[in-house]
């Protein structure tokens, strides 16, 4: 019988409880959640399952080695040490990929080069020749991962991304990952049991995914190679086995539908569609959001609308003013899913979401809602036995009950995916600093701490208006540490009265108006020190810096 060895499954953040679900049911053994990762066991067998059935796994790999190093020099006497011979030859290629969070170790490109130095002086030590770098298509993928001062090496058993199913021949700009798609719609319980849309769906990337879950095909299939094809100890017996079993195969009774306003993004959705023979599945045409009012009396709607980075603000809350319209009046009975980025924008579906999952797009904090649609009001819905809610096969029998998730429940998932809301980054922020002004180190100290009185307070605290020698405001009058003076009589750059038309501190000329003069913009003023702009406040406006796209 074949030695099980521990492996790792990488994936994105808010993810790991879907992978982890698909390792179990492939038979993997001890399976446990991370940070962006599952850790699970299995042989030889189960590495080749998890890289061509997983559908929300970035990468396999398997650790070979595992040390400690306090420096770079360390690092690389430990990797020189390794018997690389029985990975590599002297005509073998390979590729490294670091990922370090470390402060013994700064600098990820430099790890690479350490770990590259001490593979080719291992060789070159014993023959005098050494195996090559190549960026793409080596013959051996090593990651290393270094947490603190513990390093992981491991074999990349898929090559490149296993989010690069292959099938996708061409894309629209900011295409979603496949990964993430096939995540979302699991996430939403649905697995081929009622029709299925997404109104806007750009490249085709939701419906390829979904018509994937609903026939149960693998996505590996679609890749011409994986990484491990080229170990020494590959079983190419073994693995077109399990590429060829299509025994869990299902039909889908129902179907997949799509559509979009951009004409182009249509034809780029159907060449992917066709090229991952899911044709028969999926019906797609060019329309708008509003434009779907004859559907099923129930299913699944699944959409990712654009985030408004090229679009003027009106146009994008017109856009989510039109999705709410829409799911209220032609999607009753229905599941809606929406990905999106932005509070405003759910704001205007004007609809109450049932669940709110936070996800990670790209670089994105999003969060993912669900809306149960149904007649009526929410009070006659309830009365009628109806619910809002999650449980097993939520849509098979039209809504369910979905739980509730309060505002500090959010908070908590929230920062767990490491999404924190920003009052709650501005809250950490303020109650850092006063921790700092009262001289505590821990927060326990912070918190019982007993803060007296204003008049009382010497340490630093406020005192009454009338006796702040620390800096603190005077009346206008008494003033003499840079406050404020009377427009006539500033004499530190300050500006001078409406009726002159030259301001020579500035070194500006401006001509004036019947509204008198107009402001000179930041760029224009001539201060002689930071001090005086500080002091007056002035900022150049967001309004007039460009905006990346």
């Amino acid at each position: 019988m074949e030695k099980s060895f521990q492996m790792v499954a990488k994936t994105y953040q808010g993810l790991e409880d879907v992978l982890r679900d698909e390792l179990i049911a492939l038979g993997a053994e001890n399976v446990e959640m991370g940070r962006r990762m599952v850790t699970f066991e299995g042989d030889n067998e189960m590495m080749y399952k998890a890289n061509l059935c997983c559908r929300t796994a970035l990468r396999i790999l398997k650790p070979i080695v595992k040390f400690t190093a306090n420096d770079p020099d360390e690092l690389y006497d430990a990797v020189r040490d390794y018997d690389w011979e029985s990975l590599l030859g002297l005509d073998s290629t390979f590729a490294i990929d670091s990922t370090v969070n470390s402060n013994e170790f700064p600098h990820s490109k430099y790890v690479t080069y350490r770990v590259k130095d001490g593979i080719v002086d291992y060789f070159n030590d014993k023959y005098g020749r050494r195996p090559s770098i190549r960026l793409t298509g080596a013959d051996l993928m090593l990651n290393v991962h270094i947490l603190d001062n513990r390093v992981t090496i491991s074999l990349d058993s898929s090559g490149e991304p296993l989010s690069h199913r292959g099938y996708r021949e061409e894309q629209t700009e900011a295409p979603i990952s496949e990964v993430l798609a096939a995540g979302i719609i699991m996430k939403t319980g649905w697995r081929g049991d009622c029709d299925f849309i997404d109104p806007m769906c750009g490249s085709g990337t939701f419906l390829i995914e979904a018509a994937l879950i609903a026939a149960n095909i693998n996505p590996g299939i679609y890749r011409k190679s994986f990484a491990f094809e080229k170990w020494p100890d590959f079983d190419r017996d073994l693995f077109e086995s399990i590429y060829n079993d299509d025994s869990e195969e299902r039909t889908f009774a129902y179907k997949i539908y799509g559509g979009d306003i951009d004409p182009e993004a249509v034809a780029i959705a159907r060449r992917n569609i066709h090229s991952a023979h899911v044709d028969d599945m999926i019906e797609i045409k060019c329309q708008s959001v509003t434009e779907w009012t004859d559907n099923a009396p129930e299913g699944v709607l699944v959409t990712n609308p654009p985030y408004g980075e090229r679009l003027r603000p009106d146009d994008i809350l017109t856009l989510y003013r039109n999705i709410g319209s829409t799911l209220k009046k032609y999607f009753k009975g229905w599941h809606a899913w929406v990905l999106g980025n932005k509070d405003e924008h759910f704001t205007a579906i004007g609809l109450k979401p049932s669940m709110k999952l936070p996800v990670l797009n790209g670089s994105l904090e999003c969060s993912l809602r669900e809306y149960v649609l149904f007649d009526g009001s929410y009070n006659d819905f309830r009365a009628d036995g109806g619910s809002v809610g999650r449980e097993e096969n939520v849509h098979k029998e039209g809504p369910k009950k979905v739980r509730r998730i309060s505002d500090d429940e959010w908070k908590k998932e929230t920062r767990k995916f490491g999404s924190d809301r920003k009052h709650d980054r501005k809250h950490d922020r303020r109650q850092e600093r006063e921790r700092k002004e009262w001289g505590f180190s821990g927060n326990d100290d912070f918190k019982e701490k007993e803060f007296k009185s204003r008049s009382d307070r010497k340490d630093g605290g406020f005192k009454p208006r009338g006796d702040r020698k620390d800096g603190g405001f005077k009346p206008r009058g008494d003033r003499k540490d840079s406050g404020f003076k009377p427009r006539s009589d500033r004499k530190d750059g300050g500006f001078k009265p409406r009726k002159s038309d030259e301001r020579r501190d500035y070194g500006v000329v401006r001509s004036v108006s019947d509204k008198g003069p107009s402001l000179p913009r930041e760029s224009e003023y001539r201060f002689s020190d930071n001090k005086m702009r500080s002091r007056k406040g002035w900022k150049r406006n967001d309004s007039v810096a460009s905006e990346e796209d």
